[in-house]
């Protein structure tokens, strides 16, 4: 029998302590050792193993080669498909995370009766919610008739035998790996020993299977994955399910995908009825759109393959506090100071008195830097009174030069504007081409100081401006 040890293992990141401490020597973080029970089989180090095999000699093989495609499992929810890079593959381990209440499980529960109805076995396991519950929002959905198997139980083990019973299933999702536990492990569920081995038997199936793992995990404060990143290294995609609380709108954004592309969304809209798929998100986004207020600004930005057109809103009002404010949702704060302070040393135009308040509408995030010439015309905008055109969209990225730079994608953003109807655009100078529409009349400027100037030169601009540009 291999004997049981005791460590301490800081559950921030991971790192494996002898004798408990205060703080963590590794990440920094205070009271976040737990004490954790090791067996031989979980966390044991070598000395406790009994014996040493002799390896076995493995094949080696060249770059160049066939390349098969990973067989897929299409779910029919194009958003959901397009996310995961053309559908669920066999034998992989996906993990979705999100906010509670962000609709993770209505999310699954829609994908899960999808696949059923097509003929595939799926299983769906809670360790959060009764069997009841899951019933309840499988009529609210209106997919109470789909032969989905369900079950509630945490135990890996129970869980393992109850799924390998009968017909190999197609798909297994587990709400959620947090809940999970394993009899390898001593430690209650929840922490870094029990999510670690928990996680390694379901891949270990998977793998050996060709079932689909659907895993989904709990998220901080901050919207990341809770624990440290052990199950995030070891699955093969990561999907976090975004939105804000005030807004119907559902962003599954890809993080981490091996078999297909990152940064892709899929953008979805929360009903009574459940999520229902959005396949033109530029106009929902400018659905609500002003187009006479100053300080709006439209930009044609990139996620994945994919060109989106959002409403960048600014907000510039005089201060009355020795410190200007900044307040920033849905893009980088730190970015924005980087604008202002270009606008003020390259343009002459200043915020130093007064507060701004950058939001992308319909809480959507941007991550680009493309954004850069939408935020500065919007600011503009913002602080001289003066609205701008209502068919024009903005790209580019700002050096801290002043210099208005390329970037990639011109001609797919261009694209999707003059499908939604806009006639012009301000992008850098040196874009990919387009002989008609909306990048024949476009404005490129070299300089930011352009940007100002055009916006600013009307005579409405040359009154309402006076004190604010130099």
């Amino acid at each position: 029998m291999a004997k049981n040890r005791t460590q301490f293992i800081c559950q921030n990141c991971g790192t494996v302590h002898q004798r408990w401490a205060g703080k963590c020597d590794s990440c920094g973080e205070w009271n976040t050792l737990i004490e954790e029970g090791t067996s031989g089989g979980i966390g044991a180090g070598p000395g406790s193993l009994r014996s040493a095999r002799k390896g076995r000699v493995v094949a080696l093989t060249t770059l160049s080669g066939e390349i098969e495609d990973a067989p897929r499992i299409v779910s029919g929810i194009g958003e959901l498909d397009r996310a995961t890079g053309g559908g669920f593959v066999r034998g992989s381990a996906l993990l979705v995370g999100g906010d509670p209440g962000i609709g993770k499980s209505t999310l699954l529960t829609q994908a899960a009766a999808a696949l059923a109805s097509q003929g595939h076995r799926v299983v769906y396991v809670s360790g959060e919610e009764a069997v009841a519950q899951i019933r309840l929002r499988a009529q609210r959905l209106g997919a109470a008739s789909s032969p989905v198997e369900l079950a509630a139980e945490t135990n890996v083990e129970d869980i393992l035998a109850t799924i390998s019973e009968g017909r190999r299933p197609d798909l297994v999702i587990l709400d959620s790996i947090q809940t999970l536990w394993t009899d390898l492990a001593d430690s209650a569920p929840g922490t870094v020993t029990q999510v670690r081995a928990s996680a390694q038997a379901l891949i270990r199936y998977a793998k050996s299977t060709g079932a689909a793992i659907v895993l989904v995990g709990h998220v901080t404060k901050e919207g990341q994955i809770a624990g440290p990143r052990v199950v995030e290294h070891m699955v093969d995609g990561v999907l976090y399910f975004e939105g804000e609380g005030g807004h119907h709108y559902r962003i599954l954004r890809t993080v981490k995908n091996r078999f297909g592309p990152t940064d892709e969304i899929g953008v979805f809209e929360m009903s009574d009825g459940g999520l229902r798929e959005v396949a033109n998100p530029s106009e929902l986004f400018l659905g609500e759109r002003h187009a006479k207020s100053p300080g709006a600004a439209v930009f044609a930005g990139m996620e994945g393959t994919r060109p989106v057109l959002v409403e960048i809103q600014a907000l510039v009002a005089p201060s009355p506090l020795g410190t200007p404010r900044r307040a920033v949702v849905g893009w980088d704060g730190a970015r924005l100071s980087m604008i202002l302070a270009v606008l003020e040393a390259h343009c002459g135009v200043r915020f130093s008195q007064h507060d701004v308040y950058l939001n992308v509408a319909g809480g959507f995030r941007i991550s680009e830097p493309a954004a850069d010439l939408a935020v500065a015309a919007a600011l503009v905008s913002s602080l001289t009174g003066l609205a701008l055109p209502a068919d024009c969209v903005y790209f580019g990225e700002i050096s801290l030069s002043g210099a208005v730079r390329q970037v990639a994608h011109a001609q797919q953003r261009l694209k999707e504007a003059e499908k939604l109807g806009f006639g012009s655009a301000v992008l850098p100078l040196g874009s990919e081409e387009i002989g008609v529409g909306t990048g024949s009349g476009a404005f490129r400027p070299t300089e930011l100081a352009e940007l100002v100037a055009r916006i600013a030169g009307s005579p409405r601009g040359s009154a309402a401006q006076a004190g604010e540009l130099d």
